[in-house]
């Protein structure tokens, strides 16, 4: 399985943000519409991730839900028919929850940085450190420490879980 480091941090201002995760990157952003739909999943998590040109991605991931910089392992699978699969996987493994957000996203080097806009929560800051294979997590763990330095994000701004598990505290599906 591939793996990264992620961190999920809730910002006050994702227009403060920007400027900064543009200087670390160099680079144009890519703007992206998502639309995430979690199952039930006894050894993890499993979304299926619709994209706005009718393409999509189902993923399996398993991480800690830590706060700080944490470890995930993912195996992504691409598709061309998200919503037929979207109906099969929920009669056969039932509707865990529903994201969906607007993603800006920014590479610094072989980092991701996400800054999004999620539909009933609000705005927040993701990055994700790929690692090379045989690498230390705690090499990405310093690099992801390093990136939120830049980015001006305090450690009590991480978050544990994703982004369904606070919908569900909202109340939300």
């Amino acid at each position: 399985m591939a793996r990264n480091v992620e961190i999920k941090a809730r910002v006050e201002s994702l227009a403060a943000i920007e400027p900064l995760a543009a200087a670390l990157s160099g680079q144009e952003p890519v703007f992206i519409h998502q639309d995430d739909t979690f199952f039930a999943c006894a050894n993890g998590r499993l979304k299926l991730r619709a994209f706005a040109d009718g393409s999509g991605e189902l993923i399996f991931y398993q991480r800690a839900d830590d706060s700080g910089p944490k470890e995930s392992f993912y195996v992504i699978s691409p598709t061309d028919a998200p919503d037929s699969l979207r109906e099969a996987l929920t009669l056969a493994y039932g509707l865990a929850g529903r994201v969906k957000k607007h993603r800006t996203l920014f590479m610094a080097g072989r980092t991701r940085i996400h800054l999004d806009r999620v539909e009933g929560l609000g705005e927040f800051l993701e990055l994700e450190v790929v690692l090379r294979d045989g690498e230390s997590a705690h090499a990405g763990m310093e690099e992801a420490r390093t990136l939120m330095a830049g980015l001006g994000v305090a450690p009590e701004q991480l978050l544990p879980g994703a982004y369904v598990d606070l919908l569900a505290g909202c109340g939300q599906p």
